[in-house]
């Protein structure tokens, strides 16, 4: 690595909300920074102003500062290097383009949209493919082709041109990729791409280069998708003159759907029922909602160490890593290059450890709004019991609802094999008994309420599973649950025995 100061930057487009792949790049960046001291910083890509979507950038915003990835720098946050989006830093990006074109580095071109759909339907119909490139660009219409005097003519007259990279001749652009090790391109296989547009507007390309050399990068870590863009990228450094100090690049692997083939999308998870963005997301057009891991009651910490073991991993058999660990030991070099594939079941358990790792202080006040939002409304203290007696089987927040609600409603049916199974003729005189031997207990705690109960059924000589199976179903409407009398001891005497006669009606 080289001694200059270690920048870098995420640099998503505002075009929806963020994908898990997304918020990985983002992480590898982070710790990277972290790792050595450097600068974090969030810049906006929006100079595709068509694809747009209100609320995105919000949305990135929101989903960093959650994941606990803060920038140094970035839009809102300021910095000495902005701003930040690269839609108010669109002025200076022409006079860029112009001097690649001086330079000899780049070229006007005036060719219509419709001139180059017939050139590719054509080039369609003998079953190839049309590429602006060295082999095509003398014979279209270009300052390349035209004389000096035209190109200025039609430039003052208004006709709409872009400005296009004038790719070099069979020349191999190789670089040592930080993950891949060494890529080598040749440009007769690379066309000559779009710098600016018509509407005034850089494209990614150029805008993306000027920015992170004005911004000081030191290291670019993006997806693999970007892998493809490098040697351009290489080549405007050189064309800039700026190659001493240009970043140097590593290309983060994809993440793969759960069954391994291909990129994972938002469509797998509508499929398979798990969220592929970080936080729920409303699309401003047609209203539709797409899950997210917070509001699915995932951890932060939870799913930032499972995006971090999506393509690298420490060299150990260690699994969960706190932030500060995977600063301390993530690398480059311990990235894969091969995709990785996620499990959404691995998601859960990370949620899992996470989960019991809680003070059960943490978990009740995560378990008020649900508790609020059924219209339960009981004292702190029970809340925290009844945490402390069920977490244990919990992967999620919601999970404690699910394996606790009876302390908190009464059953509102009754699991019928357990019935068949436990509920006998006598069943309901013996009850009755245990429904008086309640009314005698004075002191309503757990453990003297099983002592009596104990004594009782030893003076009666009856086994106990042939009672403590239907006092079970009465309270809990199923034959699992906590312990038997600490659950009579959280939802009180009174509750206690009325449940157990609403069993003996109903049944």
């Amino acid at each position: 690595m080289n001694a200059k100061k270690v920048r870098v930057r995420f640099a998503p487009s505002p075009t929806g909300p963020l994908h898990m792949g997304g918020v990985r790049t983002a992480l590898f960046n982070y710790l990277f920074a972290k790792k050595h001291g450097g600068d974090f910083l969030l810049r906006i890509e929006d100079t595709d102003q068509t694809r747009y979507v209100p609320g995105a950038e919000d949305y990135i915003l929101e989903a960093l500062q959650w994941c606990g990835l803060n920038p140094v720098e970035g839009p809102g946050i300021g910095g000495e290097f902005g701003p930040y989006r690269q839609s108010e830093r669109k002025a200076m990006y022409r006079q860029y383009a112009e001097q690649l074109v001086e330079s000899g580095h780049a070229y006007y071109a005036f060719d219509t949209p419709e001139e180059l759909n017939q050139l590719r339907t054509a080039a369609e119909a003998k079953k190839e493919v049309f590429s602006y490139d060295l082999h095509t660009r003398g014979q279209l219409n270009n300052s390349l082709t035209l004389s000096a005097e035209k190109v200025q003519q039609q430039i003052a007259s208004g006709e709409p041109y872009i400005i296009r990279f004038k790719m070099p001749e069979n020349t191999d652009v190789v670089e040592k990729d930080l993950i891949r090790g060494e890529v080598k391109f040749n440009t007769n296989q690379l066309d000559d791409k779009v710098l600016f547009k018509a509407d005034g507007m850089p494209t990614y390309h150029l805008a993306n280069v000027v920015d992170d050399h004005l911004m000081q990068i030191s290291h670019v870590i993006r997806g693999e998708e970007w892998l493809p863009s490098m040697p351009l990228h290489i080549l405007l450094y050189e064309a800039f003159g700026w190659d001493e100090n240009r970043p140097q690049f590593a290309h983060l692997p994809l993440i793969l759907k759960p069954t391994g083939k291909g990129k994972l999308s938002k469509r797998d998870g509508d499929k398979m029922g798990f969220p592929v963005f970080p936080l729920q997301w409303t699309d401003p057009k047609s209203g539709d909602v797409a899950r997210g891991y917070r509001e699915d009651g995932y951890f932060p910490e939870a799913f930032v160490n499972l995006l971090a073991l999506l393509g690298w991993n420490a060299g150990t058999e260690q699994e969960f890593f706190s932030m500060d660990e995977l600063i301390q030991d993530f690398s480059l070099e311990r990235v894969v290059k091969a995709g990785a594939r996620f499990d959404p079941e691995k998601a859960k358990w990370f949620n899992r450890h996470y989960f019991q790792q809680k003070e059960d202080t943490q978990l009740a006040e995560a378990f008020k709004p649900i508790l609020k939002e059924k219209g339960v409304d009981v004292p702190d203290e029970t809340i925290l019991k009844v945490v402390g007696l069920v977490k244990e089987r919990c992967e999620f927040v919601a999970d404690l609802w699910e394996q606790g609600n009876y302390f908190f409603v009464a059953p509102e049916s009754y699991d019928e094999k357990t019935v068949k199974k436990k509920w006998k003729a006598d069943t309901p005189e013996k009850l009755q008994e245990i429904i008086q031997l309640f009314k005698g207990v004075e002191v309503w705690e757990a453990a003297s309420i099983k002592e009596e109960f104990s004594n009782f059924m030893n003076d009666k000589g009856w086994g106990f599973g042939m009672v403590m199976v239907p006092v079970r179903l009465a309270l809990v409407g199923t034959s699992a649950g906590a312990d038997l009398f600490d659950i009579c001891e959280i939802i009180g005497q009174n509750e206690t025995i009325q449940r157990i006669e609403r069993a003996i009606e109903t049944l």
